[in-house]
């Protein structure tokens, strides 16, 4: 079974990203830090047993050997709400299911956290980065649990593909979660809806 695990909003840069979340939810941000394996940065922000990730390409860090995650290489733009991610207990077996080109496992750590992340060999995933980045945490320790709590739930992400039906089924049996929908349309997107201190907020 997969589920929720969190949200990622790519930026050209870490302040641009973390600069637009501030303003279009109304909250501040905390806690993240680097990716060496990656050579990405984030900051995060709590949704309760969730967590948005804001995350981009770290000047400081030398390049890596393969390509970034989140398609982060060929990212260009204003800061967006670009990918979704799910963690499951066993990532093998995650992978035998999806769909070709979901990853491979790699073992990967941030301080004191470890997990295995289904690495892309180009850097994106099945339907157009549609498909769920895939994640298996090790141990007890989960950043979400971290995190102060700035008032911020997830009420809705919406996902829209011209494929949708074969994403759907993609996922058939595996994720139940009431706050996702899926619509059929021209072109990939990413719509959530956050319940904040200041009311209902929107990223796309």
């Amino acid at each position: 079974m997969l589920a929720l695990d969190h949200l990622a909003v790519s930026a050209g840069t870490l302040d641009e990203g973390v600069a637009w979340v501030e303003m279009a939810l109304g909250v501040k941000l905390s806690g993240g830090g680097k990716h060496a394996h990656m050579a990405t940065h984030n900051r995060l922000l709590g949704l309760g047993e969730l967590y948005l990730e804001v995350i981009a390409t770290d000047p400081e860090a030398p390049r890596p050997t393969g390509p970034r995650w989140f398609d982060l290489d060929r990212f260009q733009g204003p800061p967006r709400l670009t990918h979704w991610i799910c963690r499951t207990d066993d990532l093998d077996a995650a992978l035998k299911t999806a769909p070709d080109g979901a990853g491979r496992p790699v073992d990967l750590s941030r301080g004191d956290y470890r997990w295995r992340f289904a690495a892309t060999e180009g850097g994106r995933l099945p339907f157009d980065d549609s498909f769920p980045a895939l994640i298996q945490w090790q141990g007890d320790l989960h950043p979400a649990k971290a995190l102060p709590d700035a008032g911020v739930r997830l009420v809705r992400l919406e996902i829209t593909h011209p494929q949708v039906a074969a994403l759907q089924g993609s996922l058939a049996g595996q994720l139940a979660d009431p706050r996702i929908g899926f619509h059929l349309g021209p072109h990939k997107s990413l719509r959530a809806t956050f319940a904040t201190p200041q009311g209902l907020r929107v990223l796309t």
